[in-house]
C-alpha cells in the first residue's frame, strides 16, 4: 500500500512554512527534497567512515572504498546493468554527456558526419554536441516535436542515414513530461550503425529502468533528482563500447602506471573517474536508491499519475492558462503559460503562498521557441506530493491570475 503521509514524514523540508503557508514543493523536476535517511547517511559517512578510496590500506580507507563500490552495485541493480564496470560515477549528468562527446564521438567524428538531437532536449544534451559542430565540422539534425508534445517519429526515420554517428534523446522531457519510445529509437538508430545516448535525468525517478531490455548504448542519470544528493551523476555505458573509449580526464586514479615516457590506463570503470571521486555523494545516492526500491517504483508511478490527472482537470477550469504538451503518456510535469502575464511574475506570486514552481526556459530554449514561448512555469510532482498540494497550487495560481487581471 502506498502511504503518502508516511513518506512525507521522512522529508524534513516538507514541514517548513514559507511566508506563513505550508511549503507546497512542486519543483521536483529541478531537484527533489531529501529523506532523513539520506541526510543521516551523509552525516555518518563524513563523521565515522570517511577517507579517500582505493588508495589506502588502513581501516577507514577500506570502509570508504567498500561503501563507495557498494553504491556502484546498487546503481547496477537499480538499472539492470549486466556488469558493475558499466557504471561510471560523474559529478553530474552534464559531465556524463561531455564524457561521451569527448571520449567516444570526438575521436571518430569527421566533417559532415551527423548527430541527431530531439528538439525537446535539455541544454546539457545539446551543448556538448554543438562543441563537436564548432570544432570538428559535425552536422546537427533535429527531430521535430508535434503539437501534442510527442516526437515526430516519421521525421526521425527520415533523418537517419549512413552519416548518422549519434542519436541523443531524452527518455522523459523535463518540460513536456513526454516519455519517448526509447527502444524504437534505439532500434532505428542501430540499423544505420549510430550510437544512442539517452538522457534519463527526469525519467529515472518516475520510470522503471532496465538495461536488460532497454537497448541504448549510454544512459545518464543524476542523483539530486532521485532524492539523493547533488554532486553525483551516473553514466551507464555498454561494456564493449566503454572498453574502446579513451579517458575523458587525466590524473590520479584513472591510471595503472605512470613513467616519464609512458602511461597505462586503469581498467573500467576507474579509467573514467579521474581524481578523488564524489565519495560521500555516491554512498548517499546508494541510500536514496534503497529508499526508492523499498517503496516500489510501480506504486510511485501510479500515485504521480493520479496527481497529474487531478492537476490537469483543475487547471482546465482556469482562464488564460495554456498547458504545453498534452500527450497521453507523460510523466508528472505540467508546464504552462498564462496569457499576458510573465512566468516570473506568476512564480513570485505563488511563492507568497508557499508554492514552489520553476519559471524560465527550463534549459530547453529550442523547445520553448518551437511552442512560441519565451518563458513558462513548470509544476513538477514527486512521490511525496498530495492532492492537497495541488489544491493549494491551483488556489494560489487563481489568485495570481486575478491579481494581474
Amino acid at each position: 500500500m502506498f502511504d503518502v503521509e508516511a513518506i512525507r514524514s521522512q522529508f524534513p523540508a516538507l514541514s517548513l512554512e514559507v511566508n506563513g503557508h505550508p511549503l507546497t514543493y512542486l519543483d521536483n523536476g529541478a531537484s527533489a527534497q531529501k529523506p532523513q535517511r539520506v541526510i543521516d547517511r551523509i552525516s555518518k559517512a563524513y563523521s565515522f567512515e570517511y577517507a579517500n578510496v582505493h588508495r589506502g590500506l588502513h581501516h577507514l580507507s577500506n570502509v570508504a572504498t567498500e561503501n563507495f563500490e557498494q553504491a556502484r552495485k546498487k546503481v547496477q541493480t537499480f538499472i539492470g546493468a549486466e556488469k558493475e564496470e558499466e557504471i561510471i560515477f560523474t559529478k553530474s549528468a552534464t559531465e556524463a554527456f561531455n564524457l561521451v562527446a569527448h571520449s567516444l564521438i570526438a575521436p571518430e567524428i569527421q566533417p559532415g558526419d551527423e548527430i541527431i538531437i530531439s528538439l525537446m532536449e535539455h541544454h546539457s544534451n545539446i551543448v556538448p554536441w554543438h562543441y563537436l559542430k564548432e570544432r570538428y565540422g559535425a552536422v546537427i539534425r533535429w527531430i521535430p516535436v508535434l503539437d501534442d508534445g510527442t516526437l515526430d517519429m516519421l521525421a526521425f526515420e527520415n533523418l537517419l542515414n549512413e552519416k548518422t554517428k549519434l542519436v541523443a534523446v531524452t527518455h522523459m522531457s523535463n518540460v513536456l513530461g513526454t516519455i519517448n519510445p526509447i527502444n524504437e529509437i534505439c532500434e532505428k538508430a542501430h540499423s544505420v550503425g549510430a550510437y544512442v545516448v539517452v538522457d534519463g535525468a527526469q525519467a529515472a525517478v518516475h520510470e522503471k529502468i532496465d538495461m536488460t531490455w532497454q537497448e541504448c548504448d549510454f544512459y545518464v542519470m543524476t542523483g539530486h533528482k532521485l532524492y539523493g544528493p547533488s554532486g553525483i551523476g551516473v553514466l551507464y555505458g555498454r561494456h564493449d563500447i566503454l572498453s574502446q573509449m579513451r579517458p575523458f580526464l587525466g590524473g590520479g586514479e584513472m591510471i595503472k602506471s605512470v613513467t616519464t615516457e609512458h602511461i597505462e590506463y586503469a581498467d573500467l570503470p576507474h579509467r573514467f573517474e579521474a581524481g578523488t571521486p564524489p565519495i560521500v555523494q555516491a554512498i548517499a545516492l546508494g541510500e536514496a536508491l534503497d529508499f526508492l526500491t523499498e517503496i516500489d517504483m510501480g506504486a510511485i508511478k501510479i500515485h504521480e499519475k493520479e496527481l497529474l490527472n487531478y492537476a490537469n482537470s483543475q487547471m482546465a477550469a482556469l482562464d488564460k492558462v495554456r498547458i504545453i504538451g498534452n500527450c497521453p503518456s507523460k510523466g508528472s510535469i505540467i508546464t504552462f503559460s498564462v496569457k499576458d502575464i510573465h512566468a516570473h511574475d506568476i512564480s513570485a506570486i505563488l511563492d507568497k503562498y508557499g508554492v514552489a514552481v520553476r519559471a524560465g526556459t527550463h534549459c530547453a530554449e529550442p523547445l520553448l521557441t518551437h511552442f512560441g514561448e519565451t518563458s513558462t512555469c513548470r509544476a513538477s510532482m514527486g512521490m511525496y506530493n498530495t492532492k492537497e498540494d495541488i489544491d493549494r497550487f491551483i488556489e494560489a495560481l487563481s489568485k495570481a491570475i486575478q491579481f494581474f487581471s
